[in-house]
């Protein structure tokens, strides 16, 4: 083993570590905010269609996972679809309308005004999620945009902005997971809470 390997690891955990805290510094009010509106619009009958490209893609699923099954306790099962796991969809509506519409298209056939728009995109330029945040706005969808880096255009137009100013594409990743699993306690709390 290389002797400066050890190091190399321990200096990854402890970036890792100072982007959660600099997100916690300033980020948990936005946490609660989208917490609740997913919490308000579950609880009131409206679902959350959540999407992403690659890593972010995994994001929405896990997401999608945990509120459909359950996160840490027993509670009823939360009306979500993620818009990236249905291989047949994404690849027809990828070669017929392009991969821009994508989510657009998902966006347009199962969102509902009142309903949650979930994007998520570690640079906050992807221009497919950027779509169907903008498809879902114009539905009445409350939107939520997860990003990194700036937020770009997504974050600056969605309804709730989740932005963890990181430069590397794996320390937003890792905060994106912490954020989508507090937001999960959060959701799980107003349900048992509203049972």
């Amino acid at each position: 083993m290389s002797v400066d390997l050890p190091q190399t690891l321990r200096a990854i955990f402890e970036e890792s570590a100072s982007a959660h805290q600099r997100f916690a510094s300033r980020g948990l009010e936005s946490v609660i905010t989208a917490g609740e509106a997913i919490a308000r619009a579950v609880l009131s009958g409206r679902k959350l269609l959540a999407f992403g490209n690659g890593g972010s893609a995994s994001d929405a699923e896990h997401l999608v996972a945990e509120l459909v099954g359950r996160f840490e306790g027993e509670r009823r099962a939360l009306a979500a679809v993620a818009l990236t796991a249905d291989s047949s969809v994404v690849t027809a509506i990828g070669n017929d309308y392009g991969y821009q519409q994508v989510f657009t298209r998902q966006i347009e056939a199962l969102g509902d005004a009142g309903d949650i728009a979930f994007g998520i995109s570690t640079s906050g330029r992807s221009a497919n999620v950027e779509a169907a945040l903008a498809a879902g706005k114009a539905r009445g969808m409350v939107t939520i945009a997860l990003t990194g880096r700036d937020g770009g255009k997504m974050g600056s137009e969605a309804d709730i902005h989740l932005n963890v100013a990181e430069t590397s594409t794996a320390r937003v990743q890792e905060v994106h997971r912490t954020i989508l699993h507090a937001m999960c306690s959060l959701i799980e709390r107003h349900v048992r809470s509203a049972s």
